[in-house]
């Protein structure tokens, strides 16, 4: 019998994605970028979703043993530049989740944050909860080179309210 598998998706460039099986096993993945040049006249790079690197982490699924908790993006109309990338990673990844039939829903930060990280903070402070509570949850990943555990929290919120 497989085992369902919970997908965490820390949405944007900056990202992550987390798995968690029922039975235990787990992995942590930087959200897969490349960058390129701006679709503007402007000299500068900007970093998109990599499609098929994001497509390798979820071929190993099969979609009837899959549920996906997506972090809703940021929007904020003062960070003009944020929420052009925000939601540019949101429509590769959507895109990427239904070409593999992964159901799926919409996550606020708030909701899975107050559900598993202490009350009160703000700012770098929840970085900083987040990775201290996904090293003590999931000691195996290897955190030398991610900022916070927000992904993998997600799929955890999702596996203990048993979507």
């Amino acid at each position: 019998m497989a085992h369902k598998i919970y997908i965490g998706i820390d949405n944007g460039v900056s990202g992550s994605i987390g798995t968690i099986s029922d039975d235990g096993t787990y992995r942590y993945y930087p959200t897969p970028i490349t960058t390129g040049q701006n679709y503007t006249k402007a000299k500068q790079n900007i970093s998109r979703i990599d499609y098929d690197e994001l497509q390798k982490i979820f071929q190993s699924f099969l979609p009837e043993c899959v549920f996906v908790a997506l972090e809703r993006p940021m929007v904020n109309p003062t960070r003009f530049k944020a929420t052009v990338s925000a939601v540019r990673a949101l429509e590769a990844t959507l895109i990427a989740i239904e070409q593999r039939c992964f159901p799926y829903m919409y996550i606020d930060s708030k909701e899975w944050q107050k559900a598993l990280l202490p009350s009160g903070l703000e700012g770098p402070d929840l970085k900083k909860a987040s990775l201290d509570i996904g090293q003590r949850l999931f000691p195996n990943v290897d955190w030398t080179k991610l900022k916070d555990a927000d992904g993998l929290l997600i799929a955890e919120y999702a596996r203990r309210k048993g979507f």
